[in-house]
């Protein structure tokens, strides 16, 4: 009944129009990225190596796809949040809303249930909407620009990955990655048991964030010790798989900080579901 019930929730996430929003936001948004940087990427490339050509020398493909998915994840993983709470607010309130909320919680499984199976399907529409991303940054990236060597800018300097040490960084980025979209995915959920419209969990997350991210950008002695226990403070923690050498306790630390975000924020949504009242 379980699995019978979280196929229903795929099929209700697929049935809506605004479920389609993110991919056509992330395809659009992509293809304008890939679009400019083939017009124009040289320009872009020589910006970023002029610091650096006094004392370096840079050959070969520079302009290639694995430059293209770092670029394309640095500035569209900002966005993604707004386009998961979109779906993944409306999976409690949007029954309340509608008022299909009783007779869900009239089937034989529990309320837990009920809720995990929303649960596990959000998670399902994030993960699609993080590959559809990936695809079109490193597949498609790749079959414009061609392969090569992955330079990332940093404030202190500048790092070159060789191609052959790119796999499995890009992979465990896109997990963490993952990992800090369904946190958001988790957040959104727990404000909708919260709501009967739709409306209010999707503003309330993304205003959760937009605080969370000032107080973690405001150099304020008061926030140092708030700051580390932001999940926005960890939500960029794939960017450090791209870094030489690895900081293996800095990434451990972000992953059990979102981990222990999203297990509280599920046992609130749970409990609150629990209780909630269907009667009036």
């Amino acid at each position: 009944m379980f699995w019978k019930s979280t196929y229903n929730e795929f099929i209700k996430i697929a049935a809506k129009p605004r479920s389609y929003i993110g991919i056509g936001a992330i395809t659009l948004l992509v293809g304008i990225i890939l679009f400019a940087m083939k017009m124009d990427g040289k320009m872009y490339i020589s910006f970023i190596t002029a610091p650096f050509e006094q004392s370096l020398s840079f050959e070969g493909n520079v302009l290639n796809g694995n430059l293209m998915a770092f670029i394309i994840l640095n500035m569209l993983i900002i966005h993604v949040p707004l386009l998961v709470a979109l779906v993944t607010g409306d999976l409690v309130s949007g029954e309340g809303a509608m008022g299909t909320i009783r007779l869900l919680l009239t089937k034989p499984i529990s309320r837990t249930q009920i809720l995990l199976s929303k649960y596990i399907a959000g998670c399902a529409y994030t993960l699609v909407i993080l590959l559809w991303m990936g695809v079109m940054a490193l597949f498609i990236g790749k079959m414009l620009f061609g392969s090569g060597d992955l330079m990332v800018l940093k404030s202190d300097g500048l790092i070159i990955l060789q191609q052959g040490d790119l796999g499995w960084r890009f992979f465990y980025g896109f997990l963490v990655a993952f990992l800090s979209l369904i946190t958001v995915a988790t957040l959104s959920l727990t404000l909708s048991c919260f709501s009967e419209n739709s409306i209010g969990p999707i503003v309330s997350t993304m205003a959760i964030i937009i605080l969370f991210t000032i107080i973690g950008t405001l150099d304020v002695p008061v926030f140092d010790s708030v700051r580390p226990l932001l999940f926005t403070t960890h939500m960029a923690a794939w960017r450090s798989f791209f870094e030489d050498p690895l900081p293996v306790n800095q990434i451990i630390n972000s992953i059990i900080v979102l981990v222990v975000h999203i297990v509280g924020l599920l046992a609130i949504a749970i409990y609150k579901f629990n209780r909630k009242d269907i009667l009036s």
